[in-house]
């Protein structure tokens, strides 16, 4: 099996920690994102991890960033969707182009980038799929039309590639992240909290690897992640 994966949407915080934690176990890590800075700062860190400039949401560009990965890594094994993010406006309020842009980036990029991966994680024995989700997913706040719906698309959408998938051996997951990630902008805004209230990133990505690391016959779709205090 090629040790190649593939993190879209590396940023501080999550995007990031998926990236060392597969570096660490051996992998040639594409980091895909908007912001080139970032990533290429990430690379000068990392020697096996690759930097690779995509907005997710130009569904037409995925294609031809996953030929350059595989021409110069190799074919892919794992491919982990972090990319998201969405408007945060009630029904009411929201317009449809927020509707739009929010499906965008959480179910229109996740398909472009399986199509164009899918050859390449069928070269292998066993493959995975990883999709970073949200609590909007399972429950609609007045507030979060455009992102929870789009959110709860992509989780069917998860569900849907898991079974087609499954008899081929590539394995489909849903990661729900209930609760803050712990990043500068969340610990500036909420300053008064303590440090096991926010969801740490190093323990989300360890989530993420054990999932790669399933049997077939005891695979998980989907992995519900909290801090012990959150309230649920």
């Amino acid at each position: 099996m090629s040790k190649v994966c593939v993190v879209i949407g590396v940023g501080p915080g999550n995007g990031e920690a998926l990236v060392r934690r597969f570096c660490q176990e051996g992998y040639d890590v594409a980091m895909l994102a908007r912001s080139k800075d970032f990533i290429e700062r990430l690379a000068g860190q990392l020697p096996s991890a690759h930097a690779f400039v995509h907005d997710a949401s130009d569904l037409a560009a995925a294609p031809s960033v996953f030929a350059r990965i595989e021409q110069q890594l190799g074919a892919v094994s794992v491919l982990l969707y972090n990319a998201g993010g969405g408007v945060f406006k009630s029904a009411e309020d929201a317009s449809v182009d927020d509707f739009e842009a929010s499906w965008r980036i959480n179910v229109g990029g996740l398909v472009a980038a399986f199509q164009a991966v899918l050859p390449q994680l069928r070269q292998q024995d066993t493959a995975s799929i990883v999709i970073t989700s949200a609590s909007a997913a399972l429950r609609g706040r007045a507030n979060t039309a455009p992102f929870a719906s789009a959110k709860a698309a992509q989780r069917s959408l998860a569900q849907s590639m898991a079974r087609q998938l499954g008899p081929e051996r590539i394995h489909v997951a849903n990661v729900i992240i209930d609760g803050v990630v712990d990043l500068p902008r969340t610990r500036q805004a909420m300053g008064d909290k303590p440090d096991d209230f926010f969801v740490q990133p190093a323990a989300v990505a360890d989530a993420v690897w054990m999932l790669t690391q399933q049997a077939p016959s005891a695979w998980t779709f989907e992995l519900d992640l909290r801090p012990f205090g959150e309230t649920w």
